[in-house]
């Protein structure tokens, strides 16, 4: 534990951070990190208040980017960030905050907004995350299952992604609920559009065509508005494609985090 960070690392070569999702801790990753440390150091975040990580005072992505800082002050090269969903959102903030600590950035699955609005289609109403908040504040442990449920809709092998995902949710202790409302907020009121195009860092961005919540016209929009930005889209993937097309996403990081 350091910084008040959870990370769990394996691996060599240079050094890979990532994380995780709303909800989730960074066993959430499953076979995608063996297959990582086969050419990174790979450091695998619990975000604050998920996992064995504590929490923060107040969840807000200045916090969680200051805990990041202080966490891998002493990496001697810049990161590679891979961010999924809400771990992306952290990740556009880090590296915006700190372009010479991140030297790549990998988004699967995320959106510089998750809230549509008159001029922004490409997300779920407001009124869905709102009833998601409401909810949560009553039952959280239901809440949390039905959104692990959106994650895979639609998704090619859903029931298998669905049992996977809820058989780790609770492998690490229960989140912090706190933690989760003050997450699901940052999510909620976070619009990064007019700051992405800021972002220097090369960078993938990977969507799969059936998500439900970080839609692809997100992503796609995401790759032409970041200046080194290319996009891959998984094809039969919804919002977890790290468990249900490993193989896809694991193509599509190889040679972007080898640089090429």
């Amino acid at each position: 534990m350091t910084g008040g960070l959870h990370v769990e690392s394996a691996g060599h070569g240079p050094p890979l951070v990532l994380l995780h999702g709303w909800a989730m801790h960074s066993g959430a990753w499953g076979p995608l990190v063996p297959r990582l440390a086969k050419r990174h150091r790979v450091h695998a975040v619990d975000l604050p208040g998920h996992g064995h990580s504590a929490p923060l005072a107040a969840f807000t992505l200045d916090g969680v980017v200051h805990a990041l800082e202080a966490t891998f002050a002493r990496e001697a090269a810049p990161v590679a960030v891979l961010g999924w969903s809400l771990g992306g959102l952290v990740a556009m903030r880090w590296a915006l905050a700190a372009p010479a600590r991140v030297g790549r950035l990998a988004l699967v699955c995320t959106s510089p907004r998750f809230v549509a609005g008159d001029d922004w289609p490409h997300a779920m109403t407001r009124e869905t995350l709102a009833r998601f908040g409401d909810d949560l504040h009553v039952a959280w442990k239901p809440t949390v299952l039905r959104f692990l449920a959106l994650q895979v809709q639609g998704s090619e092998h859903g029931r298998a992604v669905l049992a996977t995902l809820r058989h780790r949710l609770f492998d690490r202790g229960e989140p912090s609920p706190r933690a989760l409302a003050g997450a699901l907020a940052a999510i909620a009121t976070t619009d990064l559009r007019a700051d992405v195009p800021a972002i220097a860092q090369p960078t993938l961005v990977v969507t799969g065509n059936r998500d439900t919540l970080a839609l692809p016209a997100a992503g796609e929009w995401l790759a032409a508005a970041i200046p080194h930005a290319r996009l891959a889209t998984i094809a039969g993937a919804a919002h977890a494609p790290f468990l249900s097309h490993p193989d896809a996403l694991d193509a599509a990081l190889a040679g972007f985090l080898d640089g090429r």
